[in-house]
This record gives C-alpha cells, sequence and structure tokens, in this order.
C-alpha cells in the first residue's frame, strides 16, 4: 500500500500556485483571494469580493477540476465562487448567501458530477436550529437541501464539515457550533443519493473526557471507504460499519491537550494541527484503528496552526492559522511520502501584513483557507 501511495504522489504535478482567503485586518476594506508563486510567496494578484469584514473562513479543502473555488465569508453569511481559470488572472464569478432556510454555509466538497456539497451551520437567524446540506452547482446555484435536524438524538447539532464516501453511497459530517452556543458530541451519516440523514451516532469518550466533544474534520482514506475524524478536543476516531444500518465510532488515538483542526491525507499518513504542539503530528494509518505516530514538527511560539491544505505533489503543505503569531502569516512544510516524515521549508515564509497589495494600499490582511493550484 505505502509503495502505490508512493508512486502515485510523485506523479502528479501541479501546485505553482497559492490561492489564499484573506480579510481585510480592521475591516475597512474589501476581503479578498490573492494568487501567490508557491515558490517565493510573491503575490501576484488579488481578486476583490466588495465586501467588509465578511470575515474570510474556509476555501474548499483542495483546488477542484474545473478552476471555480468557493470560499466562504462566514461573518457576511455568504459565498463567494471564484474564476482561476487563467490562475494569475482571479475574478469572482459568483456569490450566494442562504440556502432555503440553511444559513452560513462552512464547508465544502465536491461530488462526483462536479457540484458541490456544502454544509451550513444554522436553521434560522438566532441559531436556534441546526443548519444541513446543500447541493450547489460550481457557479452557485442552490439545487437541493436537507436538514441536519434529527428530533430521536435529543443532542445538539451544527453541520460543521464533511466527507463524501460515493462507494458507500454515504456522506459523514462532523458537528460543532461556530458561535460556540453548544458542545456536540456526534458525528451524522446520511445518503449520498439523496441527502437523506440516516444516523446521529455519538463519539465515545475517552480517558481525558472530552476527546469526543466538537467534531471537526472527517476526511476519506485512500481505500475510498474507510473514513476517520478528528475532533477540536484532539480526538482522532475511525468510523466503524458506514454503510451499516449500525454504524458507530471508535476512539483511536489522542492527539493531547489543546486544539486540532484541520488535517490531510497523504497517501497512508493522516497529518494532524495541533495548538498544544504546537505544530503538526504526522500517524501513519496503515492500520486505521491502531495509528501510530512517526513525526512531530514543532514550530514557534505562538505559532498555533489552524488551517492546512496539501499541494497535489502530496509532499508540501501550506499552513494558516489567522490567530496569535500566525495571524497574518503561512508558512509551508514538507512531508516524505515514504515515511511520513515532517520538515518545514524554511525558504518559505509569508507574511500579509504588508500596506501594498495589487490591488491597492489597502494594508494588512489575515489570510484563512489556502489552497495550491492543480
Amino acid at each position: 500500500m505505502a509503495a502505490a501511495c508512493a508512486t502515485a504522489s510523485s506523479a502528479k504535478r501541479g501546485g505553482d500556485y497559492l490561492f489564499v482567503w484573506a480579510s481585510d485586518a480592521d475591516k475597512e476594506q474589501s476581503d479578498f483571494l490573492a494568487v501567490l508563486d508557491a515558490k517565493t510567496g510573491n503575490v501576484i494578484s488579488t481578486a476583490l469580493t466588495g465586501t467588509k469584514g465578511g470575515v474570510a473562513h474556509h476555501t474548499e479543502h483542495r483546488m477542484p477540476e474545473g478552476g471555480m473555488l468557493f470560499a466562504n465569508g462566514f461573518g457576511a453569511g455568504r459565498t463567494w465562487v471564484f474564476d482561476l481559470r487563467h490562475p494569475t488572472k482571479p475574478t469572482v464569478a459568483a456569490s450566494f448567501g442562504d440556502a432555503g432556510e440553511l444559513m452560513h454555509a462552512h464547508s465544502f466538497e465536491r461530488l462526483p458530477n462536479g457540484n458541490v456539497l456544502a454544509t451550513y451551520q444554522m436553521g434560522d437567524h438566532n441559531n436556534e436550529t441546526p443548519g444541513g446540506l446543500a447541493e450547489i452547482s460550481p457557479h452557485g446555484r442552490i439545487l437541493r437541501t436537507s436538514s441536519a435536524a434529527d428530533p430521536s438524538a435529543h443532542t445538539f447539532i451544527r453541520a460543521y464539515s464533511l466527507a463524501i464516501v460515493p462507494k458507500l453511497d454515504r456522506v459523514v459530517t462532523t458537528t460543532s457550533d461556530m458561535h460556540s452556543k453548544g458542545v456536540a458530541e456526534t458525528i451524522q451519516i446520511w445518503r449520498l443519493a439523496d441527502l437523506k440523514l440516516l444516523h446521529t451516532i455519538p463519539l465515545p469518550p475517552g480517558p481525558r473526557g472530552k476527546e469526543h466533544q466538537d467534531s471537526a474534520e472527517p476526511r476519506l482514506l485512500p481505500d475510498g471507504r474507510t473514513v476517520m475524524v478528528n475532533t477540536f478536543n484532539c480526538g482522532l476516531f475511525r468510523i466503524v460499519g458506514l454503510e451499516t444500518d449500525t454504524p458507530s465510532a471508535q476512539l483511536v488515538h489522542d492527539f493531547g491537550a489543546g486544539e486540532c483542526a484541520l488535517p490531510v491525507v497523504s497517501g497512508r499518513f493522516w497529518v494532524q494541527t495541533g495548538t498544544g504542539l504546537p505544530g503538526l503530528v504526522s500517524l501513519d494509518l496503515s492500520n486505521p484503528s491502531m495509528p501510530r505516530v512517526v513525526d512531530r514538527l514543532k514550530l514557534g511560539s505562538g505559532e498555533e496552526p489552524h488551517w492546512i491544505s496539501l499541494a497535489p505533489d502530496g509532499q508540501r503543505i501550506i499552513i494558516s492559522s489567522g490567530h496569535k503569531a500566525l495571524e497574518s502569516k503561512l508558512l509551508m512544510a514538507r512531508i516524505n511520502p515514504r515515511n511520513g516524515k515532517l520538515a518545514l521549508d524554511k525558504n518559505f515564509s509569508v507574511t500579509f501584513d504588508r500596506l501594498a497589495w495589487p490591488h491597492g494600499n489597502s494594508g494588512p490582511a489575515i489570510p484563512h483557507g489556502a489552497v495550491f493550484s492543480r
């Protein structure tokens, strides 16, 4: 398995540019998408949304085929679709807000048909009800929706992120509230064909008593059937029996104290952000029920990572946070696809704490979602 994964990664090309979604630091100027040279970090061009203080948050986790990138301004409750078919000349192709009763899109994944499946956090303006899922065309047209509300669950639910499992006709969503209104302890499983909610299942607590709280990011492993889920409280779970009538979750690893946000999967390796280190942890998932730590990359004091995304070559990882010492910075790490070892690229360090941009002297910005070009 390891040799096959390494061969697939080395065969890939691309990643010449970085697309970085950023908010104006003082919220007096427009949010924007910046195009960077992925080798030098030089800013090549920008595309403005025309919205101030929109809180640039998540983009898609990787650059999709077709050249259209979704990026949400969570504070504004809007999502922008950037046309990146000409990578150095980005433009805004569309924007959209609510999907029926669903509000505040958060995360996006591509469906096999090229459409986007998005999680929406809320079902009303006061955040009293769960959001759900929406299928959206590549140009931002809402096609169908499904609510995450589950009266039989009797638990707090706010759809956060998602993984699509075409082989099993399933979607897995996590549940955490961006507004911290409640503590979530579940994930949800849906049928992909009709977006019917099938199960709301609890995550079992571990020795620390909170590893199961606030599920963050589900990821599909290369076998196309196995889904792993990390929580913001740094537990890692394997979903067992995903296609059955009795799915469950198994705690397989505890990253320890701190906050664990986005991971990436590179071959058989799971790379996890963690603020407790602070830095990245690499796990070998050859046996998903028994992960093995292969490396830890410690960043500088206060450099607490939140967002990471993997390059098409399977080796470069872009790092951002929007907080503390990484508020305005981007870092680059590298993973060895053969052994999972991590290293910081000391030749790459980018700051958005600057006056001048291609669109004018709008001043410092805060980067968040960032992906490599295909």
